[in-house]
């Protein structure tokens, strides 16, 4: 293991150099040292890492890999030496957070470019999709989800909760009535987002029983925005997340209805993998989300 870190460093120190003599200088090695251990690594892995001339080197797409995975690799490797050594580390090294679409760009991003700003060793990509990720098959460190979370060995703190909402533009109201109680909705145009759930069913409460309701309508998709545009548009009444329309009801392009029917709000949560020797930006940017997504969703 410590000649593959070796390796690693060489990598990096020349990619970050751009050239080989630059990586034997950072290193303190010879030049013929440097050059020989990268011969020895594409050797091993069967691909060219690097494309080097006498004054300039370029990393190849299979070494633009191998250096995001090695500063990775060696940035968890300095925070489990700290923990251990019973030093606190820095954050450093690369954040991988996914969140859903429109939350993540409305609500995480915002905490993401104060993390950056707080501290300057941490890259950090930020996939936003409205889908449940896997954290370990597409390299995720942090999760952000909104809803009941399965049970499984990953971490959750949980961040706050938002409500479900139904609503629709006045103009639609104007023309079609207001629904007054959940079972009216079956005579309206609704507008469907299917990440709430699946099906053409829409859940409310009675006296503390859930009721479900079958709803119809001609439009549904899976993401949220294009039907709540086509709700303000005035073409029918949909269910969303409170964040999701905040704007809309605030403005008076949507009315809320059924108010006193609502599901209890849903969950918002960071899930991440086992706490034990969590890399220190992991834990600074849990930390920094624990703080500012209640503030925002308040």
């Amino acid at each position: 293991m410590s000649d593959r870190i070796v390796e690693m460093q060489t990598v990096l120190r020349a990619a970050d150099g751009g050239s080989l003599s630059a990586g034997a200088r950072a290193l303190g090695k010879s030049l013929a040292a440097v050059s020989r251990t990268v011969t020895h690594l594409e050797e091993r892995l069967g691909v060219l890492l690097l494309h080097r001339s006498t004054r300039k080197l370029v990393l190849t797409e299979a070494g633009v890999a191998y250096c995001d995975s090695a500063r990775r690799i060696l940035a968890e490797i300095e925070d489990a030496e700290a923990s251990i050594g019973g030093r606190t580390a820095l954050p450093r090294g690369t954040l991988n957070v996914t969140a859903p679409l429109l939350f993540g760009r409305m609500h995480v991003a915002p905490v993401i470019v104060e993390m950056l700003e707080k501290h300057r060793d941490v890259i950090t990509n930020l996939m936003l999709v409205d889908r449940n990720v896997s954290l370990v098959e597409e390299g995720v460190d942090v999760a952000v989800r909104i809803g009941r979370l399965d049970d499984s060995s990953l971490v959750a703190r949980r961040l706050g909760e938002i409500p479900r909402v139904v609503c629709a533009a006045p103009s639609y109201l104007r023309r079609h009535g207001t629904p007054k109680t959940p079972e009216d909705l079956r005579k309206h145009e609704c507008l469907r987002f299917s990440g709430l759930g699946p099906g053409r069913d829409w859940t409310f409460q009675r006296d503390g029983k859930a009721v479900r309701v079958a709803v119809g309508g001609r439009f549904s998709c899976n993401v949220g925005e294009p039907v709540i545009d086509a709700a303000c548009a005035g073409m029918g009444v949909v269910m969303a997340l409170g964040y999701q329309v905040a704007s809309d009801i605030a403005e008076g392009r949507l009315v809320r209805l059924l108010p006193k029917f609502e599901m209890p709000p849903v969950p918002v949560s960071a899930v991440y993998h086992s706490p034990r020797l969590l890399a220190a930006r992991v834990r600074a940017f849990l930390d920094l989300l624990s703080v500012r997504i209640p503030q925002r969703l308040s």
